[in-house]
């Protein structure tokens, strides 16, 4: 493969940041430039010398310009394969002229569904021309470059000044490459948008899912795997993959996932007071509202100190002085927050392993969206888990219906066994985690689990009674069997709030009615595997 001086270049791009540069570049090597509407405008108005695409085909742009470049002169002068006899043939006889070098970025459709625009304005910007123009060039890469993208120029000028005008036939092939994804990914945004906003479908034939590298990480899970963060393609909701990393060390794949777990949890409490969350493998091992945020960590770590360490952390408000004061008493490995003060940042600083990620508003815990799950030989695609339940909702099914604190309590253990791995049961009082088991076998090891870890914070932190008694157990799924009800009374809970629906409900109400319980059905459950 040989390089190929570039002798004439098309041009037609709806985002014009570089192109006056790029085009006074492409001069200086003397190319002719061919360019469309609003991009020839703007070169001419540069000073630059341009010639219209109607120059070259011999017909005008029509219908709104909806038909300009499709056409045998364009499509021909990027497709004829050069050391063919008779493609060579077909342009003198057709009098087509090869074109070395295609610059296109397409119409902004996502922009424009991002902005809120009609289904007219959606539809005129799916661009049509343009993508046919890449996808030619592209195939025939070996006599043609193709830039999709600005942040190329430089790399094009680079090129085309090292080679005296000419592209290489390796830095041709990497832009094929980028240009098949860039009409790929716009293919993807506009068929999710005709399935998903335009017709309602959740789940449609073709799942089109298009995403771009946003930064390769050290390692998966684990040292021996490799792993990379991709960011959605066209609008989409913001968290973490998104957060500014003001300090502290490169993030890694665990980061990530336990970090996206936190604020998941956080922005449950987006509305609500302060409120801190610690998380480590991806599990809330404390969370807690308070007046203050330092007085929301202070409790949030009470419940689960041990876990704590080594643990991420994410705040609902932004952080201050104090509460940063009081989180580098531990070692955290990343701290969430929507912004931080200036006397957080410095206190920060001074770790400088610790993560700090500003991720400014919080993301919508009622959104829509799909979550994809790989499995050998498919994906599993569901709908997020965007449940909520409110009082109006709970159906007291005991003798004893709930105090109004009790109530609080089993919504704030309920909203927390949300974001624990099942089997889930979360103990709650006051505003803030009791005890938390998680991911365990049967729901009865669980709820003895986080009994037990309410009994050893208790001996911690010198309290008299573990802050069980007198709480709240939620369960995220129904108790099978009196057993696990039973353990919670044991530990002191008062208060039961579980989805309900097993066959042995009349079971489990008989024993909370025995032990004196308040038991909620929410008829929702929230098994998270």
């Amino acid at each position: 493969m040989t390089d190929v001086t570039i002798k004439r270049a098309l041009l037609s791009v709806s985002d014009k940041s570089g192109l006056i540069e790029l085009g006074q570049a492409l001069g200086k090597h003397g190319v002719e430039l061919v360019s469309t509407g609003g991009t020839a405008k703007a070169l001419r108005e540069a000073g630059l010398e341009v010639k219209d695409i109607s120059d070259l085909t011999g017909f005008p742009e029509m219908m709104d310009g909806r038909v300009k470049t499709l056409h045998p002169k364009v499509h021909g002068g990027l497709l004829a394969v050069r050391n063919n006899p008779e493609h060579v043939a077909s342009m003198t006889e057709h009098e087509i002229g090869a074109i070395d070098l295609v610059v296109v970025n397409l119409y902004p459709f996502a922009a424009t569904v991002a902005k809120g625009a009609d289904r007219d304005e959606i539809i005129e910007n799916i661009d049509i021309g343009g993508p046919s123009m890449v996808r030619s060039a592209a195939k025939n890469h070996e006599s043609v470059a193709i830039v999709t993208d600005p942040a190329d120029y430089a790399r094009l000028i680079e090129e085309m000044d090292e080679k005296s005008g000419a592209t290489s036939y390796d830095f041709r092939r990497m832009l094929a490459a980028k240009a098949y994804a860039a009409t790929a990914a716009y293919d993807s945004m506009i068929a999710s948008w005709f399935a998903f906003a335009d017709q309602g479908v959740m789940f449609p034939e073709t799942l089109a899912v298009s995403s771009k590298l946003g930064t390769t990480l050290r390692y998966g899970e684990n040292p021996h795997q490799s792993a990379a963060l991709y960011l959605p393609v066209g609008p989409s909701a913001k968290g973490i993959a998104q957060a500014e990393q003001i300090q502290g060390k490169e993030l890694s794949y665990n980061n990530y996932n336990d970090a996206d777990a936190a604020l998941e949890l956080v922005s449950e409490f987006r509305d609500g007071p302060p409120t801190v969350v610690i998380v480590k493998h991806a599990n809330p091992c404390g969370v807690a509202t308070g007046e203050t945020l330092i007085e929301a960590y202070e409790a949030a770590l009470a419940c689960d100190s041990v876990s704590a360490f080594g643990g991420i952390i994410a705040v609902n408000r932004p952080l201050d002085g104090p509460t940063a004061e009081a989180i580098s008493g531990i070692f955290t490995e990343v701290v969430a927050a929507p912004g931080a003060d200036e006397e957080a940042r410095a206190i920060f600083a001074k770790k400088k392993n610790l993560r700090l990620l500003l991720t400014g508003e919080l993301p919508d815990p009622a959104r829509p969206g799909l979550q994809i799950k790989s499995i050998a030989g498919g994906l599993l695609v569901q709908s997020r888990d965007n449940g909520k339940v409110d009082r109006d909702a709970l159906r007291v099914v005991t003798k004893r219906a709930p105090t109004d604190q009790e109530l609080k309590d089993c919504l704030f253990a309920w909203t927390v066994a949300k974001h624990v791995k099942s089997n889930a049961i979360v103990y709650a009082k006051d505003g803030s985690t009791a005890g938390v088991g998680a991911g365990q076998m049967n729901r009865l090891e669980s709820a003895r689990i986080a009994a037990w870890k309410a009994k050893d914070a208790a001996e911690k932190a010198g309290w008299a009674t573990p802050r069980t008694i007198g709480s709240a157990v939620a369960s995220d799924a129904f108790f099978p069997f009196a057993d696990g009800l039973l353990a919670a009374v044991e530990a002191g809970a008062t208060a039961v709030i579980q989805p309900g629906g097993s066959i042995r409900d009349e079971d489990v109400i008989a024993a909370a009615d025995e032990a004196g319980l308040a038991m909620v059905f929410t008829g929702m459950r929230h098994f998270r595997h």
